[in-house]
């Protein structure tokens, strides 16, 4: 259980072992783009301590972003990373920034996009290029999402990283574009890994997080995306870190979530015992949902360190609690591609 977000901020930057020896292996400094987002400050902070533990503490760990919240870049140079003032879209070339041996490319178009198509293009598709001049001998690991697959039958335990993509929509179309510029930077010779992800759980907003939040307000739960995959936040950075060894210019791609198909309907019923409060449900499932198999990457990285049963208890305490939230809903439900 936590008590505060600084509580959970030490959680989710907690390295493993596995972490510090991986990164104990490299060198050089880590830029980070887009660090201001949803994950991004949980990812420095998880590096910087992954790398003074890994004896690497003159490496430095760049969070760049336009931190309009001046606080937030206040807290990680607090932490001992350097917040970078930038804007990607508005800043020129790009030259600006850090120098990088490592670079993990976290900046994503996602809401509002079903009305600005030209924005997720611009973000998701054209920086890339950018940044793939920039960087060009660095090694990059770069966000996605399992957007880029079309929907799955949810027998079928979802879609492996050879199944053929097929992207719904402007935002999911313009994240395999961005797997696509980078794949033509990888084809130049910079080393590239490609993590697609489903769904990140941090407590403050997630999957797990919409569904808790419909319960504790007695509104129905909508079952017609009846199957989710959601995986705790401090794995999906520990393998982004992890995945850098990984790049290459065959690129690496992998799916990047947990292990468990799990049923909608069975999470908000776990969540109304929690939480005390009775639970009803809207809809029908349907046989298909956006689902990854990560089997490689549990392969490779090991099991996500915290079960999903631990994040639905966890989730549900820290709603009952009244601990903050980001106001920012997954649309997990949404299943015509317009965000």
């Amino acid at each position: 259980m936590f008590n505060s977000e600084s509580e959970l901020e030490d959680r989710l930057a907690r390295p493993s072992a596995a972490l510090v020896a991986d990164l104990a292996d490299g060198s050089g400094d880590l830029v980070v783009l887009g660090a201001g987002g949803k994950m991004g400050p949980s990812l420095c902070r998880l590096a910087r301590r992954g790398l003074d533990a890994a004896g690497r503490s003159g490496d430095r760990v760049y969070a760049v972003s336009r931190w309009s919240d001046r606080t937030a870049a206040d807290a990680l140079a607090t932490d001992g990373v350097e917040p970078v003032a930038f804007d990607l879209l508005g800043d020129g070339d790009l030259a600006g920034l850090p120098d990088a041996s490592d670079v993990i490319f976290m900046v994503g178009a996602k809401f509002g996009t079903a009305a600005a198509p030209y924005l997720a293009w611009m973000v998701n598709a054209v920086l890339p290029a950018a940044v793939a001049r920039r960087y060009p001998a660095a090694r990059i690991a770069a966000f996605s999402t399992g957007n880029v697959y079309p929907m799955a039958p949810v027998a079928s335990g979802g879609c492996v990283e050879t199944d053929p993509t097929g992207p719904v929509g402007d935002y999911a179309m313009s994240c395999l574009g961005r797997e696509q510029v980078f794949a033509h930077a990888a084809s130049r010779g910079t080393p590239v890994a490609v993590l697609r992800l489903n769904y990140a759980v941090d407590l403050r907003y997630g999957v797990l997080a919409d569904i808790g939040q419909a319960v504790l307000a007695g509104e129905p739960v909508d079952v017609t995306t009846g199957h989710v995959n959601v995986v705790w936040q401090g794995y999906a950075n520990e393998v982004a870190l992890r995945s850098l060894g990984h790049a290459s210019a065959d690129v690496f791609t992998l799916n990047l979530t947990g292990p468990e198909t799990a049923p909608v309907r069975r999470v908000a019923a776990r969540m109304g015992e929690r939480l005390g409060q009775p639970v009803s449900y809207a809809g029908t499932e349907a046989p298909t949902a956006l689902l990854n198999d990560a089997t490689r990457c549990h392969a490779l990285f090991g099991y996500p360190d915290v079960p999903l049963g631990t994040l639905i208890d966890w989730q549900a305490d820290w709603l009952a609690a009244g601990l903050p939230t980001s106001g920012k809903p997954t649309k997990f439900a949404v299943r015509d591609g317009r965000f």
